[in-house]
């Protein structure tokens, strides 16, 4: 972006770092969407993605659960922990991510605090198939590599290594874009789930679809 264009539109770039896991990532802020970090051309986290995640938090708030015990895979710059925070006070947070620059730019730029969050560093695909020490209340996945999602953490193995983390009326919530050809993946992810689960919805923000899936059917 030039600077008369920058000004125009109120963008400003914070930071640029190479990271060894998302390639470029730039730390924006204008107008519209505050401070958020962008890899791969999309937003990662803040910004956009946290009007997405707000959307399914939402709606898992209207039920009435107090998730108690929450685990998220993909942490990220840590805004839905934070969002998490806001909307159950008081709950313990688990974040996994592989990715320590993202992690660091979290701290910097996005109020991520590890004294709110426990923060490990770890590829998500591993963390998943050790024995879990605790069961989790609430599972949130968002594991991109800018809008790619590695196939090692798209497949029914995955998703029941992740079940293995829930307790019995534990809810998982996983994020995936859908639109163009990014469609395709994404209803594959919907077929696998729903052999998995016993309920599945979905909820649609903006480009993407959450879905939301129940240890315990209606």
């Amino acid at each position: 972006m030039g600077k008369l264009e920058n000004f125009l539109t109120g963008v400003k770039v914070l930071e640029e770092i190479e990271s060894p896991f998302n390639g470029n990532l730039t730390v924006v802020k204008d107008f519209a969407w505050g401070t958020y970090i962008k890899g791969g051309g999309l937003t990662q986290s803040g910004g956009i993605m946290s009007s997405v995640w707000k959307s399914a938090l939402k709606n898992l708030k209207k039920r009435k659960i107090n998730f108690k015990k929450v685990l998220i895979l993909g942490l990220g710059g840590g805004d839905v922990a934070r969002m998490v925070s806001e909307f159950w006070s008081g709950s313990t947070i688990t974040g996994v991510e592989i990715d320590q620059i993202m992690v660091d730019l979290g701290k910097k730029y996005l109020g991520l605090k590890e004294n709110e969050v426990e923060i490990i560093i770890k590829d998500a695909a591993k963390f998943v198939k050790k024995k879990p020490k605790g069961k989790y209340d609430l599972v949130l996945i968002d594991l991109y590599v800018g809008d790619n999602v590695p196939e090692k953490i798209n497949s029914p193995n995955f998703f029941k290594s992740v079940r293995k983390f829930l307790k019995k009326d534990g809810i998982l919530v996983v994020n995936r874009v859908y639109y163009g050809l990014k469609r395709k993946i994404a209803e594959k992810t919907r077929q696998d789930l729903e052999k998995i689960f016993p309920k599945v919805e979905t909820v649609f923000p903006e480009a993407n679809i959450m879905f939301i899936c129940s240890q315990v059917a209606d």
